[in-house]
């Protein structure tokens, strides 16, 4: 979402923490909802929001019945991997900026944020995991770019100040913009959401650079900026917007968990 303010900062910042326990009844498929950390100290009401996103994608999940285990991705990557090691279907969400080392560039952007690098590898090995094993997987912001980076694409570091993408200088609750994304047609994104041309809201300093290995475009804002992937064999799609925010269309979000179930059903 937004660059967070202050100097970069590395590695962990704070003492593992244990995940919040299945809650749907027993018997039901599984889904782990990875989250970069559940501890910014440093920027409280940006935390909160991030929270009150994640949130909506765990309380949609469990309406449609999943089984739902919560992650902070700065636990580790061995930690990480373990604990997914037997999820039907992964969701990860929005956060900071991925450490440009990863993908082979430098710092000293415009609105760079801290980096959480302990965070950025175990998701990377995540998302390599899923596509590897054919894991249902859903990216939402920074999520897309998690996957994008995991498959050797690279990221365009900031959009620039008159970037439609997210209102620079605005409340948190008011980062959030809304503008189109035109859909490839045909594309499961399309499917799901039933129309080429989408509503969407957006609140993104980067974008799709060069694009991950065996990715393809599924979505584009009117700028040209990559809004939408998918996996050419794996179950794996990534948006850059939030379908999770209270004022996104409705049924985006529902319609997008919704495939993972059928992700799920695909590869049993």
């Amino acid at each position: 979402m937004r660059a967070a303010s202050g100097p970069p900062q590395n590695g962990r910042t704070h003492p593992a923490r244990r995940e919040e326990g299945p809650v749907s009844a027993s018997g039901a498929r599984t889904l782990a909802v990875v989250e970069a950390t559940r501890f910014r100290g440093h920027d409280p009401e940006y935390h909160a929001y991030v929270q009150l996103l994640v949130g909506n994608v765990i309380a949609e999940a469990r309406d449609q019945g999943w089984a739902v285990t919560r992650l902070a991705a700065d636990e580790g990557e061995e930690a990480l991997l373990q604990r997914t090691d037997g999820s039907d279907a992964l969701v990860v969400v929005g956060g900071e900026d991925i450490d440009p080392a990863y993908y082979g560039a430098a710092g000293g952007y415009a609105y760079e944020s801290r980096h959480l690098a302990v965070a950025d590898a175990a998701q990377l090995a995540l998302a390599r995991r899923a596509v590897e094993r054919r894991t249902p997987l859903l990216g939402i912001c920074r999520g897309l770019q998690i996957v994008n980076v995991a498959l050797g694409g690279t990221l365009v570091q900031d959009l620039g100040e008159r970037s439609p993408h997210v209102n620079r200088g605005f409340p948190i609750p008011e980062v959030l913009t809304t503008h189109p994304v035109l859909l490839e047609p045909g594309s499961r994104v399309s499917e799901l959401l039933g129309s080429g041309i989408v509503d969407v809201r957006s609140a993104h300093h980067q974008a799709v650079a060069a694009l991950g290995a065996g990715l393809v475009v599924t979505g584009r804002a009117p700028d040209g900026h990559v809004e939408a992937v998918e996996h050419v064999d794996a179950p794996v799609l990534a948006v850059q917007w939030h379908p999770e925010d209270v004022a996104a269309p409705a049924g985006q979000l529902t319609a997008l968990l919704g495939a993972l179930r059928s992700g799920v059903a695909v590869a049993a």
